[in-house]
C-alpha cells in the first residue's frame, strides 16, 4: 500500500484527486490539505507518507518553497509536483530544489497512477508531454547553435566583433560598447564597419537585422 499526502488550495481538486487515485486498491490517501503550510503542521505529528503530492501555485507558500523546506527537513521524503503549470523553467527549478517528479494534471489517469507508483518506489518521473517540450526545446536550442556558428565561419566574424554586434543589437553606442569589452572607441568603430561589410549591409540597422534572420543573433 502506498500512502499519498495530497496538498492543494483548491478543495474540489483534492476530492477529484482522492477518488480518481483510490480506484487503485494499492494506493491510500491519508490526507487531503489546503496549504503548503497546514502540511508542515501535519508533518510534526503523524508518520510520513510514501509520497506528497502538491499543488506549485498555492497562496502564502508555493510547491517548490515546500519541497526545499520539506527536503531539507525529511531529506528520505518523496515529494511531486501536479500540477497544470507545463512551463520548462518552473519544471527545472521543482527538480533543483528536490521533487522526484513532476506530474500535469492534464495527464490521463493510466499516467498519473503509473507516475505515483514510479516516485513512490524511489524513481523520478517527468509526464511524457512535458518531457517531450523539453526535448523540443532542447533540439531548437541546438538548431540555432549550429546555425550560429556555421553563419560565423561563413562570414568570417571573429569572436570580438561576434561580441561586439550583440552589444551593437542591444542599442549600445561605440563609446558604451567599448567600455564594456575594454577596447578603444576607434577599434569598436572598425568593428562595426567591418561587420558591415562582412555581411553586405548598408547600415546598422539592415546589419543587426541580418544577423537575426541569419541566425548569428538570437
Amino acid at each position: 500500500m502506498i500512502n499519498v499526502l495530497l496538498v492543494d488550495d483548491h478543495q474540489v481538486v483534492r476530492s477529484g484527486l482522492r477518488m480518481m487515485l483510490e480506484t487503485n486498491d494499492k494506493l491510500s490517501v491519508v490526507e487531503e490539505l489546503g496549504s503548503a503550510e497546514e502540511a508542515l503542521i501535519y508533518l510534526e505529528s503523524h508518520d510520513r507518507p510514501d509520497l506528497i503530492l502538491t499543488d506549485l501555485n498555492m497562496t502564502e507558500m508555493d510547491g517548490i518553497m515546500l519541497i526545499k523546506i520539506l527536503k531539507n527537513l525529511y531529506p528520505e521524503l518523496k515529494i511531486a509536483i501536479l500540477s497544470m503549470i507545463e512551463d520548462n523553467i518552473k519544471v527545472a527549478e521543482a527538480f533543483r530544489v528536490g521533487a522526484d517528479g513532476y506530474l500535469s494534471k492534464a495527464t490521463d489517469y493510466k499516467e498519473l497512477e503509473f507516475g505515483v507508483f514510479q516516485i513512490a518506489n524511489g524513481k523520478a518521473y517527468l509526464t511524457t508531454s512535458i518531457g517531450l517540450n523539453f526535448v523540443k526545446s532542447y533540439k531548437v536550442d541546438v538548431t540555432v547553435d549550429i546555425h550560429k556558428g556555421s553563419m560565423q565561419q561563413i562570414y568570417e566574424i571573429s569572436d570580438r566583433e561576434l561580441a561586439v554586434l550583440e552589444l551593437i543589437a542591444e542599442g549600445f553606442t561605440n563609446a558604451e560598447i567599448a567600455d564594456k569589452i575594454f577596447l578603444s572607441k576607434r577599434t569598436v568603430e572598425g568593428l562595426r564597419q567591418h561587420l558591415i561589410e562582412k555581411t553586405n549591409s548598408k547600415n546598422t540597422a539592415e546589419l543587426v537585422r541580418f544577423a537575426f534572420q541569419n541566425y548569428l543573433l538570437q
